[in-house]
């Protein structure tokens, strides 16, 4: 089982609910145009609260890529079968509705570094989001040696979601079942 990050400050429950909104915000909005009255109104906390928790803008952001990680690992997780093509099949069909639900500017992942590309924290957090998720890939097709194209296919439809819609999970989901040698049915 893959370790969830740790909040740098603790995981404390008001601190998870902070990451929550915050992560809520930055997924709507993006991260440039939130000023900090917003930030600190989708927080639901004083100013003094927020920054005892997350001092800086990054550090909210830091956050939100944390409890959104950990909440899209759960989210992986909810019935998937145990291995194989199966457990693939059921990744698209989650992350289909994950782009529809969760994700409607794309991957947050991605917005942040291009938010922030010279700060290291922000990076250290995407990629290790990245590479979990790589890892869950390998563990999860039964096939580790096929984790990175495994990786690339479920980038790419993520990425060419805001293109393509479902018709980008569906190519996914086809090209994976290829991969894995295995029908489309």
């Amino acid at each position: 089982m893959l370790s969830p990050l740790v909040f740098a400050n603790g995981h404390d429950m008001l601190t998870h609910d902070i990451a929550a909104r915050l992560e809520a915000l930055f997924s709507q909005r993006g991260f440039a145009e939130p000023s900090v009255s917003e930030l600190k109104a989708a927080a639901d906390v004083s100013l003094r609260t927020l920054y005892r928790h997350f001092p800086s803008k990054e550090s909210m952001v830091i956050g939100a890529l944390q409890h959104r990680h950990e909440r899209y690992l759960a989210f992986l997780e909810d019935d998937v079968p145990a291995q194989g093509a199966g457990a693939l099949s059921h990744l698209y069909q989650r992350l289909a509705h994950w782009m529809q639900h969760e994700a409607p500017n794309g991957c947050m992942s991605v917005n942040a570094l291009a938010a922030f590309p010279d700060n290291t924290d922000v990076r250290d957090t995407v990629l290790r989001h990245k590479r979990e998720i790589l890892q869950w890939l390998g563990d999860r097709s039964g096939q580790p040696t096929l984790a990175t194209e495994l990786f690339l296919i479920h980038e790419g439809a993520s990425s060419a979601w805001l293109v393509l819609g479902r018709d980008a999970i569906d190519a996914a989901r086809s090209a994976t079942l290829t991969l894995l040698g295995e029908s489309g049915t």
